[in-house]
């Protein structure tokens, strides 16, 4: 157990709840975290960091040096909300209507800032930290326009490390996977259109509702017909949006999908199926089809060695019985895999005990898991840094 690390950490928990409760009552969708950003900015520099603003839109990078060492590691948190309409009674709830902080973001910047608080304080590392505090996380776009805008090569590092907490995972636990740790995801829409009609006379209609029915059955055949019960593929329709009355058979109806594969080739073939199978049913209902494929993501590949590295870390500090590793993969994704398809590294999971799943209306991020993933950062760089 790393003592000093602990308990050095643990002095600043009040702070941070103070810091959470703001974000979280401040919550702001993909790109547009302009008062997030600058929440974060200020505190940075209040602590002696060299921040620099406005990357790929909204990002932040905080860099600090201390002695004349050559190492630099790199740190990521991201800070984007959802479109969802939290409904818990907490004392923070957040005040923007239909936006929330229902993944943790919030959470994961406040640990990112504890860990910068306490190593701005201590300076016990010699070399370089950058902490990167990543916009649009939900929509797969803030590490793509981080990169874009020339992350790594104006703010090189050696390696880049990311975390983020898990509902249903044992309180205060960290969970290692080497190689395939995440999905790559697609989100899509088809758009069936029809012909609407009265309620009562559907036989002068062409029923998007029913073909979209019809469509929904379809797509589950895909991965419980055409994939090997031994790779990893999920289809989801989400939402099937269509009409507002009982009596009017509506001219459109729309599905939103979430595709998952954590492999190129089967993930092709999935997203090939899916076109397939849209045009069929269509077809044979008489609508016309319309499919809007989203940002496509990647597969988020952990370094072995990094990953071996920090999982060694992460029990010197906490103990071995808080490091779970090798551990099993995720069928979420993250576009930190795109942060790790140029850079080694790893990215690890955080307990945050028996708890709605992230995205759910009543998910909570444990505020008491604030200090250990704190801790966590602090450890990687200090050991990083020595």
């Amino acid at each position: 157990m790393n003592w000093t690390i602990l308990n050095g950490v643990n002095k600043l928990h009040d702070e941070m709840k103070e810091w959470m409760g703001h974000l979280h009552q401040c919550p702001e969708l993909a790109l547009m975290e302009t008062k997030t950003a600058n929440f974060i900015a200020e505190k940075l520099k209040s602590w002696g960091y060299d921040v620099v603003e406005g990357i790929g839109k909204t990002g932040i990078v905080a860099s600090m040096t201390v002695g004349k060492g050559n190492k630099t590691i790199g740190l990521r948190a991201d800070f984007d909300a959802l479109p969802i309409q939290e409904v818990n009674d907490l004392p923070y709830k957040s005040k923007i209507e239909g936006v929330s902080h229902l993944c943790g973001h919030d959470g994961h910047s406040t640990m990112l800032l504890g860990a910068a608080k306490y190593l701005a304080e201590t300076k016990n590392f010699n070399g370089t930290v950058r902490l990167i505090f990543q916009p649009g996380e939900e929509t797969m776009e803030g590490s793509p326009a981080m990169i874009a805008d020339g992350l790594f090569e104006r703010f090189p590092v050696d390696a880049v490390y990311g975390m983020h907490n898990m509902p249903g995972l044992p309180f205060g636990k960290f969970h290692f996977c080497e190689n395939e740790m995440m999905a790559a995801v697609d989100n899509w829409e088809i758009e069936l259109t029809g012909k609407g009609s009265h309620g009562s006379m559907p036989e002068l209609s062409i029923d998007p509702v029913v073909c979209g029915s019809s469509l929904v059955m379809a797509l589950q055949t895909i991965v419980s017909r055409n994939v090997s019960p031994w790779q990893n593929s999920v289809v989801s329709v989400g939402a099937f949006i269509a009409g507002n009355a009982g009596n009017i058979v509506p001219q459109t109806a729309l599905l939103r999908l979430s595709i998952r594969n954590m492999e190129p080739k089967l993930r092709e073939m999935v997203l090939n199926k899916i076109r397939s199978i849209t045009k069929s049913q269509a077809e044979a209902f008489g609508c016309k089809y319309e499919i809007r494929e989203g940002i496509p993501g990647a597969v988020l590949l952990n370094t072995p060695e990094n990953t071996q590295w920090a999982a060694s870390v992460a029990r010197n500090t906490f103990g071995d019985d808080q490091v779970v590793y090798p551990a099993h993969p995720y069928m979420g994704s993250e576009d930190f895999a795109f942060m790790l398809q140029k850079k080694n590294g790893t990215y690890c999971m955080l307990g945050n005990g028996d708890n709605f799943m992230v995205h759910h209306p009543q998910y909570v991020f444990n505020q008491d898991i604030l200090p250990i993933g704190a801790a966590y950062w602090a450890a990687l760089t200090e050991e990083y840094l020595k």
